[in-house]
């Protein structure tokens, strides 16, 4: 079950996404379903096929999209939150061989095509929880336990500042 939540940044990023599908790609690729299918034999048209498919992909985003903004609850930064790990946070971790990993708890719908945000459903997510700067912490994977110790926290969409 993933945790229905999302920073507003995320939030915002889906509602535009809802609304170019919806209101521009739809009725473009309406226009070029209609257009393909006035030229007779739907069968071997390759335009109608492929644009039907492309339609069939976008009704079925927008309700996804549709219901998942009805469900999402936003959670926006608080100063309450410094110093330590919570939703939103950025993070620079580091194991005792030096690897250094730095990425931002976010909700589900956000991880995608992102390669520095974790899902706060994530075993490395739950085990950061409400952890401050020079914590350790065991991580339970699939692969097994791992050790890490928290660098550094950060608030904001910009995340760490590469001074």
């Amino acid at each position: 079950m993933k945790t229905r939540l999302i920073t507003r940044e995320g939030f915002n990023k889906l509602k535009a996404e809802l609304d170019y599908l919806w209101r521009e790609e739809r009725p473009e690729v309406t226009k070029k379903v209609t257009w393909a299918a006035s030229l007779g034999d739907r069968s071997e048209n390759a335009d109608y096929q492929y644009n039907k498919k492309r339609l069939r992909e976008i009704d079925r985003r927008v309700r996804y999209l549709s219901k998942s903004i009805e469900e999402l609850r936003i959670v926006d930064y608080s100063p309450q939150q410094d110093g330590r790990v919570f939703f939103g946070a950025w993070v620079e971790i580091e194991n005792d061989e030096g690897d250094i990993k730095r990425f931002r708890i976010v909700g589900y719908d956000e991880i995608f095509g992102r390669k520095d945000y974790i899902s706060i459903d994530s075993p490395m997510a739950r085990a950061l929880l409400k952890k401050e700067p020079g914590d350790s912490v065991i991580v339970h994977t699939p692969a097994g336990e791992a050790l890490w110790y928290i660098n550094l926290i950060a608030y904001g969409e910009a995340g760490f500042s590469d001074s």
